[in-house]
């Protein structure tokens, strides 16, 4: 069988950020004790942002230019999937042009979702796409609101151009407590952090650090990379020293981004590699009713296979914001009077938009065969010579270089994030799309700012709990 590793790996993590010093100001009159533990930064979701649309970026990043036409598999892992009976990474498959013909899964259930995944599609037999993707939410002045944040992590799995190999894996399965989410709550149900950090962590992990270094013939010692996440202070560093462990604990992305749950061992794994050299060892753990324990090491493809957008460069495109409320209303933690203009039905006609998939999934334009004109959407016939729409070549604008022709903020309609930024954004193959421009920031948009695309929630219908996807342009750049 054709040994499968790492080929290529990226990372999303949401532009909007709040200082955990305002959460914790927020509840002062309650929990004035948060003080101690509100430092740094954390993010959050955006109202039109969820585990699907992470998941879409991250893989976007880890795909680069290769794009999504050879995968043959596409396993999405993560605890807060907005569909329980629809599947979501199909979605995502379906965002990043992967082709009909492969399998998708999503998995759940578990804060190792996103190692387990990776794990059998390493011991699998074809090209996979794991992503790992996770919002946990947590309720207002409780530790886990300050500590948790969101984020995504994919890595291509398949036998050319390895940068990271599988050398020895373990995993236990134990039905060990140490929080729980029953089926329809909003938020998680912790159990005492000092059992979970000592007879969770410092007793399941070391034991399937053992057996992850016996299947690989080493000791701790061979190790250079510990990377183990953990939404509990100190845990990781515990655990290292119990095992005795001497070199580098890797970053927990405490601030910036905070625990982002199935998603974050991934996220930090991602970290890690930017920072290996080839022939380093790195131990990654995935802890959750049990544990996973993967040991990599890294091949000389590794310097020339980091990506454009690391996660140093993801954390630090930041769009802060000062408002804990607006933190709210995005999680839906309060419900705002928007007033009338709120009043209208988001029911999306699924036949239509299954008819328009290969439009709006993909973001395809048409490109004219008689005048090359690059129109979007695709009309009966072309807006510039009116030859037949039929002919009309299929053309991705989600890559494609643009910029703002014009853009408006609209303070009058009704939106989530007011004030709604609308414009024509020009692409640099000759497209001229009117488009919802996110994330802003404080410093505006101008006419020629440098934008790219993302997928996000076009609108929700909040009677049928429908999200209708569609792409959105950004500046490349937070402002």
């Amino acid at each position: 069988m054709t040994e499968l590793g790492i080929s290529a790996f990226g990372a999303y993590v949401p532009r909007l950020r709040i200082d955990r010093n305002l959460i914790a100001e927020a509840h002062r009159w309650a929990m004035p004790g948060l003080r101690s533990s509100a430092r740094g930064s954390r993010a959050f979701t955006s109202w039109d942002e969820d585990a699907i649309t992470m998941a879409v970026e991250a893989a976007r990043n880890a795909l680069g230019s290769r794009g999504a036409t050879d995968l043959r598999a596409i396993r999405l892992a993560s605890t807060t999937l907005p569909y329980a009976d629809l599947q979501n990474a199909a979605i995502v498959a379906g965002a990043i042009g992967a082709p009909a013909s492969l399998s998708s899964s999503d998995a759940s259930g578990s804060q190792r979702a996103g190692t387990s995944a990776l794990l059998q599609a390493l011991r699998g037999t074809e090209p996979a796409l794991v992503i790992g993707s996770d919002n946990p939410a947590a309720k207002p002045a409780s530790v886990q609101e300050l500590g948790f944040g969101a984020a995504a992590a994919a890595f291509l799995v398949s036998d050319e151009a390895i940068v990271a190999r599988l050398i020895g894996s373990a995993s236990i399965t134990e039905v060990f407590v140490d929080h729980f989410r029953p089926s329809g709550a909003d938020s998680d149900y912790s159990w005492e952090e000092r059992w979970v950090r000592d007879e969770g962590y410092g007793r399941i992990v070391p034991a399937v650090v053992a057996a992850a270094l016996a299947d690989a013939g080493l000791t701790i010692g061979d190790i250079q990379h510990f990377v183990m996440p953990s939404y509990l202070k100190g845990a990781a560093d515990a655990v290292a020293r119990k095992l005795r462990f001497e070199g580098v604990v890797a970053s927990g992305l405490e601030d910036g981004v905070g625990y982002s749950g199935a998603a974050h061992a991934l996220l930090m794994f991602a970290h890690a590699l930017e920072a290996a050299a080839p022939g380093e060892r790195l131990l990654v753990i995935g802890f959750g009713q049990g544990a996973d324990a993967l040991i990599f090491e890294a091949t000389d493809a590794l310097p020339g296979a980091r990506p454009a957008r690391g996660v140093a460069q993801v954390v630090a495109d930041a769009v802060p914001t000062d408002s804990y409320l607006q933190m709210l209303s995005f999680a839906e933690g309060i419900e705002m009077e928007w007033g009338m203009r709120a009043e209208k039905s988001g029911k999306t006609v699924l036949t239509e938009q299954y008819r328009a998939a290969g439009q709006m999934e993909g973001f395809h334009a048409g490109r004219c065969p008689s005048c090359a004109t690059v129109q979007f959407p695709q009309l009966q016939y072309c807006v510039s010579c009116h030859a037949p729409g039929e002919a009309m070549t299929p053309v991705s604008l989600r890559d494609e270089p643009a910029k703002v022709l014009t853009s408006t903020a609209d303070w009058l309609s009704y939106h989530p994030s007011p004030p709604l930024y609308v414009g024509f954004v020009q692409f640099d193959n000759g497209a001229r799309v009117q488009m919802e421009m996110v994330d802003v920031g404080t410093a505006g948009l101008e006419s020629g700012t440098p934008l790219r695309m993302v997928f996000r929630i076009k609108e929700k219908d909040r009677q049928r709990g429908y999200n209708r996807y569609f792409w959105k342009s950004t500046p490349v750049s937070a402002g």
